[in-house]
């Protein structure tokens, strides 16, 4: 009913022709944008609902006292069984950092959370097999560890915006912070939920809106072949060439599959396309727009080029093995 929308009003009521590259960008303009705001306010107030019967303190013990790394290795598997795209798992990145939850656990979780899904893992085992499938979840698996670990080494809980950290701060303030609190009912459940979701659609809109503006263009103008013309098997810098372009692209792991697959029938190397679909999920522009209203540059570009880096030797290495 959202594709018929969004054709309705693009070819009927602007009357622009579906042949054409404006038509193309225009449809997908108006598409993903009702689609990831659905998306985005449906999954935060979910996530906020749920927060509400989660205690701040729980959540810590869980990944905190344990094991120096245990959090990142418990926060990555979470990320795996959680389906969210880049942009939905950021309300829940930020609602671990105001639990006091270690920033690279949460990291962890950030990273494995759009990147590795069940959904894509059922249509990465029908298209390629288990072989490419287990490839692609071990090595996204480790990359959320490994990322997690290096941002927790470096020790930057201040690099995040002062805003982020608002809400413990006044929790210690008034003593709350590591206490169990009266239960709310679940009319003040809902307020909670609502709020949050407000209050997080209000700060990230407009940048949402220019990114997806952004992806229709690339949507609408770039020939078909133009990932092949600089990522193709042929060019030795073809997985960090896929990795770039990867970045401006906006989808979840499953929504990437279909790419996936035309492009290595057309001729792309395995890992160099598998470099793509995890640049595409983890390293989105909507979701860098939206992180930098949580990070400060530093922290950001820190979080960019540990991914990008990952991503770029997973896809090489995937090249040479297969």
């Amino acid at each position: 009913m959202l594709q018929e929308f969004a054709d309705y009003v693009t070819y009927n009521l602007i009357g622009l022709e579906p042949a054409s590259h404006l038509g193309s960008a225009v449809n997908f303009f108006i598409y993903d944008t009702i689609k990831i705001f659905i998306l985005l306010a449906t999954l935060i107030f979910v996530i906020s609902f749920i927060r509400t019967y989660i205690p701040p303190n729980r959540v810590r013990e869980i990944l905190e006292k344990r094991h120096k790394y245990t959090g990142n290795f418990i926060a990555a598997l979470v990320g795996i069984i959680t389906p969210f795209c880049s942009c939905s798992a950021v309300p829940l990145f930020i609602g671990f950092v105001e639990a006091g939850v270690p920033l690279g656990a949460t990291f962890s979780f950030l990273i494995s959370s759009p990147m590795i899904n069940e959904i894509a893992i059922v249509l990465l085992l029908g298209l390629f097999g288990w072989q490419i499938t287990a490839f692609y979840i071990i090595s996204g698996y480790i990359i959320a560890v490994i990322g997690g670990v290096l941002i927790g080494k470096l020790k930057m809980e201040s690099q995040l915006e002062d805003y982020v950290y608002e809400t413990l701060e006044k929790m210690k303030a008034l003593g709350t912070a590591d206490v169990e609190l009266p239960k709310p009912t679940l009319r003040e459940r809902y307020i909670i939920a609502k709020n949050e979701m407000k209050d997080i659609l209000r700060r990230v809109s407009p940048y949402i809106i220019v990114a997806i503006a952004i992806g229709g263009w690339i949507h609408g103008y770039l020939p078909s072949d133009f990932l092949l013309q600089y990522a193709g098997s042929d060019n030795i810098l073809a997985v960090p060439m896929a990795v770039l372009i990867g970045v401006p692209l906006y989808s979840n792991a499953a929504g990437t599959i279909p790419l996936i697959s035309a492009l290595i029938e057309k001729g792309m190397a395995a890992g160099t396309a598998l470099a793509l679909m995890m640049s595409i999920t983890a390293l989105s522009l909507p979701e860098m727009i939206i992180l930098r209203k949580v990070m400060k540059p530093r922290l950001l570009g820190t979080f960019i080029a540990i991914l990008a880096v990952s991503i770029t030797l997973t896809g090489y290495l995937f090249n040479l093995i297969i």
